[in-house]
């Protein structure tokens, strides 16, 4: 008997034409994230320059986060390895080999430690997370080791990830003890020193800008994927002009940031997070309560110089348009600039940041003397606030005054915008009550002074006068026909015996993150759909083998999937072929959305489709849409901003490319309020209808409204008591019926596990179509639940009905 199988990736381990294609695509991405927030004219560098390389990010770089959000691609390049690949010269090669031996030992001491651990618990990835790898410290630096050298280039890299949060302890938020130590050494000596913080957050610089003589420059190069070294190559000799602009704030001190005392493990309270901020999160806060940042939201240097000049404005019925005159005032390098507008809205006695960004537009290459002409709209909806009290968007009577800039900081005002009375624009519906009432900041005194000072500047004037926002036709509901008994196992993914809950859940692809059900595949015809981790790439496993006479995959463990396979490397098997999934690792969320860059974020969505289809996959878990509440979030890497909407803006353009030909689909995610890793299963975040609506579901609902995500993902969470995956507010109120989401959404994996997790029946009454990856009590508790009656009938079928219609769009676009 012969068994034909389709099965994914490639029998020839060489690198195909797609991995080299991608391979430049990460790396051009990659340079374009890279944030330059210090230039006292040492960069760029000469290629001949001898340069002395140290730190634990050196020869060892950190590509990226650790967990879902991780990539098993072919190879990374470091910094080392790409500055050796330029050929410049490099006087601390001894030092780099003495550090290897001590990563490497570190490495392997970590491995048996997770080995020993995951066999104390019933899930092994939970052994990963609470483990994470710790880079170890190199041998104090001689003089030896930068001899000859004309600038030393010191790498701070940090590791970060899913299930764990960052602490603001010495060797994580701040420098460690060796680095300090190091660093006193270097600037003792007189030598020029280029500091690249490796890291997927914030890490605090402030005590060492103060008291080094000679830090010469600083990049924020995030964590770059595959190609980082590279790309940090290009930039720091000047191949590449950096671009990039930050998307969070960085404080002075981490006691600077208004969730400080209380995020996550910080006070001993696991059990709840409350949102006392409100609004004010990020550059809201500090621009509101005058809080001096270290590099604020938007910052970052060139190469070369811009002037960015307001032109001119505009209204009609629905938005304004910002026309602005951008020119490369530099006299030697070509570069771009982000252009960014923020707008004051009128202070009413309430809540209300003092500024906030309302649009953006980043230039073409523009040589030095060129100049460039943009058009930035602002849609009406972006100047309105949220009014519980009248459950509407509204858009305030009073003066607006819009600021043209390229920070949150350097920006102007230039012009003011008349609304002659309140605007109602959109219409909405209590959700989400607050349960146990807390006190929120209230006024900022700072943001209604200078807010009174520029609305009496004289600047041009338009009335603006917008329609209301064409409401969104909520989703209509296709309900699935046939025995409803029969459809309950589409209401879960596909239960896999024995298989981990996290990174090898799906079968057909080996190192998939699940599937949906196939129990009516050959009844019905409608397809599994098969499921990969983002938002960096594809998470699969490098390789997996197939047994030649059964024609079936040998199974793999969790861990076989997580770091290059370094856990569990793959046992070669008799009689059986192996088949090669080397996937592209892109830089991380943060990164891409540092370069403010929508056509780029298309061309990497197009890049992840093309992977997806040479590795079967219809849906990818990403993009990560959760705001940087706080720089403590392990997990912050994945996500794009402390700002809705470049979060929603980034999204919708990977969106768009990624489901450019309908025939793969994203799942945005994770909806919502997933800001902290610690207790990510059982906290209650307690948070406002308006700091919720205004600040953490804006993103998705730009994202839902202006690129129809195939997919949501809801979040682990609970918000204000009730589970995000049992929330008929966010599932069925928001999301379809305000804002006409008409796809499917599903749980984050193992959501009912816990004994206080969310309740099975409650995620398809919630509509929450389907909980992942499946587990056989859920199977029993939705039928328990159908036969009493608590679970209707037609709940049912709409759930099965909207993953039918998924399945069969999906296939007709192919």
């Amino acid at each position: 008997m012969v068994i034909t199988h389709n099965f994914s990736g490639s029998r020839d381990a060489a690198p195909a034409a797609r991995e080299i294609c991608h391979a430049a695509l990460a790396r051009k991405a990659a340079a374009a994230g890279i944030v330059l927030l210090k230039n006292n004219g040492i960069l760029p560098l000469a290629a001949t320059a001898p340069i002395a390389l140290f730190g634990n990010g050196a020869g060892h770089t950190v590509k990226g986060g650790i967990g879902s959000g991780d990539v098993n691609n072919r190879e990374n390049i470091s910094i080392y390895e790409g500055l050796k690949a330029v050929g410049v010269p490099l006087t601390s090669e001894s030092w780099i080999e003495d550090y290897e031996k001590r990563y490497m030992t570190a490495r392997f001491q970590w491995r048996d430690k997770i080995l020993e651990d995951a066999k104390k618990v019933e899930n092994p990835f939970d052994a990963y997370a609470d483990n994470p790898f710790v880079l170890p410290q190199g041998r104090d630096i001689e003089p030896e080791d930068w001899r000859g050298a004309a600038a030393a280039v010191y790498v701070i890299s940090r590791i970060s990830g899913e299930g764990k949060d960052r602490t603001a302890q010495e060797g994580d938020y701040r420098l460690s003890e060796q680095e300090r130590e190091d660093l006193r050494r270097l600037d003792a000596a007189e030598l020029p020193v280029i500091l690249l913080i490796n890291a997927g957050g914030p890490v605090e610089l402030t005590d060492l800008m103060e008291q080094m003589h000679h830090l010469a420059a600083i990049l924020q190069i995030s964590q770059l994927g595959q190609q980082g070294g590279a790309a940090v190559a290009d930039v720091l000799l000047g191949k590449v002009v950096p671009e990039g602009k930050l998307t969070a704030t960085w404080a002075r001190r981490y006691t600077d940031y208004p969730s400080a005392d209380t995020f996550g493990a910080c006070n001993g309270d696991l059990e709840k997070e409350i949102y006392t901020e409100g609004i004010y999160v990020g550059y809201r806060y500090f621009d509101s309560f005058d809080i001096q940042p270290l590099f604020p939201f938007g910052y970052g240097l060139s190469y070369t110089e811009f002037s960015v000049e307001f032109e001119g404005v505009e209204a009609d019925a629905h938005a304004v348009r910002v026309a602005v005159k951008v020119s490369n005032t530099g006299k030697l390098y070509a570069g771009r600039e982000v252009v960014q507008v923020y707008a004051a809205c009128p202070q009413n006695g309430g809540a209300k940041e003092y500024r906030r960004l309302v649009g953006f537009a980043k230039t073409q290459q523009l040589g030095p003397g060129e100049t460039q002409c943009v058009t930035i709209a602002v849609d009406a909806k972006q100047l309105a606030s949220f009014s519980q009290e009248k459950q509407a968007w509204i858009l305030e009577q009073g003066v607006y005054t819009l600021f043209v800039g390229n920070s949150s900081v350097n920006c102007k005002p230039c012009a003011h915008l008349k609304v002659e009375t309140e605007k109602v624009l959109e219409r909405t519906h209590p959700i989400c009550p607050v349960q146990h009432p807390f006190e929120e900041l209230k006024c900022a005194a700072p943001a209604m002074e200078k807010a009174a000072l520029v609305t009496q500047m004289k600047l041009p004037c338009v009335r603006f006068n917008p329609e209301p926002e064409e409401k969104a036709q909520a989703a209509i509901v296709p309900l699935a026909d046939g025995p409803v008994e029969e459809l309950i196992p589409l209401l879960y993914g596909n239960i896999t015996k024995g298989a981990s809950t996290l990174g090898s859940a799906g079968i057909r692809v080996p190192g998939s993150a699940g599937e949906t059900s196939e129990a009516l595949e050959t009844s019905r015809g409608v397809r599994s759909l098969i499921m990969a981790d983002g938002p960096a790439g594809l998470r699969l496993r490098q390789s997996y083998q197939v047994d030649r006479d059964t024609g079936e995959v040998i199974p793999t463990g969790v861990l076989g999937s997580l770091d290059n396979g370094f856990l569990d490397e793959p046992k070669h098997h008799d009689n059986a072929d192996t088949y090669y999934q080397f996937c592209t690792a892109f830089p991380v969320g943060t990164a891409l959305a540092q370069s403010w860059d929508l056509e780029l974020m298309d061309e990497f969505g197009r890049a992840i489709a093309a992977e997806m289809e040479e590795f079967h996959i219809d849906l990818w878990l990403a993009p990560g849409l959760n705001i940087h509440r706080n720089p403590l979030c392990g997990r912050n890497f994945e996500y794009y901003a402390e700002d809705p909407l470049l979060s929603g803006m980034i999204a919708a353009a990977v969106t768009r490319g990624v489901q450019h030909d309908g025939s793969r689909g994203v799942t945005i995610k994770h909806f919502a309020c997933n800001n902290q890793e610690d207790h990510r299963m059982g906290v209650d975040v307690r948070v406002s209808e308006r700091a919720l609506r205004e600040i953490y579901l804006r993103g998705f609902e730009i994202v839902v409204k202006a690129a129809a995500p195939a997919a949501i993902m809801t979040s682990y969470n609970r918000i204000n008591g009730v589970q995000a995956a049992n929330s008929r507010d966010l599932c069925t109120v928001v999301a379809r019926k305000e804002w006409g989401f008409d796809g499917l959404i599903m749980s984050d994996w193992n959501t009912t596990v816990p004994a206080d997790g969310s309740i099975p029946w409650q995620c398809a009454a919630a509509g929450n179509d389907v909980i992942m990856p499946g587990n056989p009590q859920d199977d029993a508790d939705i039928r328990k639940a159908l036969r009493e009656g608590v679970l209707k009938e037609e709940e049912v079928r709409a759930c099965a009905g909207r993953l039918i219609e998924l399945s069969q769009r999906l296939s007709q676009g192919r």
